[in-house]
C-alpha cells in the first residue's frame, strides 16, 4: 500500500510539474510576442536606428575674407549620434579655396576649431541645420534655422 502511495504521489507530482512547465512555457511565448510587437511598431514608427550613422548637418555660411562676399565660405558639420564625424571648411576668395577637414569625437575636436566650425557643430548637435545663420541679440551670437524659399526666407 505505501508503494502505491508513493506512485499515486509521484504522477501526481510529474503531471502538475509538467502542467507547470507548459503554463510557463506558454506565457513566456506570449510575453516574447509581445516584445517583438512593441518593436515591430517603435521600428516602423522610427525606421532602424544606427548610432554610427550621420543624422545632424549644420552649414554655416559666412564671409572669410574681406575681398569676398556673398558668404560664400562655409564649414559644414556632419556629425552621428554618438557626437562623431567631420567638420569640412572651405574659404573662397577671389583667386584660390582652401579646404580643409577636421575630426570630430564626442563633439569635441582634437584639433583647435575656428569659431564658425564650432558654430557648425553646436548647431549640428541641437538639431538646428542643415542650413543656419547667425543672429546677432543684446544677448550675443544666437543660431537660427535659415527660412526656406519655400517658406519666403533668402
Amino acid at each position: 500500500m505505501l508503494v502505491t502511495v508513493v506512485v499515486v504521489v509521484g504522477v501526481v507530482a510529474g503531471v502538475t510539474g509538467v502542467l507547470i512547465g507548459l503554463l510557463a512555457l506558454r506565457n513566456a511565448r506570449r510575453a516574447v510576442e509581445d516584445c517583438l510587437d512593441v518593436l515591430a511598431r517603435r521600428t516602423a514608427a522610427e525606421g532602424a536606428v544606427d548610432a554610427k550613422a550621420i543624422r545632424d548637418v549644420a552649414v554655416y555660411r559666412y564671409d572669410a575674407l574681406e575681398e569676398m562676399t556673398g558668404r560664400l565660405s562655409f564649414s559644414v558639420a556632419m556629425i552621428n549620434g554618438l557626437g562623431d564625424g567631420i567638420v569640412l571648411t572651405s574659404i573662397n576668395g577671389r583667386t584660390e579655396t582652401r579646404t580643409y577637414v577636421r575630426p570630430v569625437r564626442a563633439g569635441k575636436s582634437s584639433q583647435q576649431l575656428s569659431p564658425e566650425e564650432e558654430q557648425a557643430v553646436r548647431a549640428a548637435r541641437l538639431g538646428l541645420g542643415p542650413d543656419i545663420e547667425p543672429t546677432l541679440t543684446s544677448g550675443g551670437l544666437w543660431l537660427r534655422p535659415r527660412k526656406s524659399l519655400a517658406s519666403g526666407g533668402s
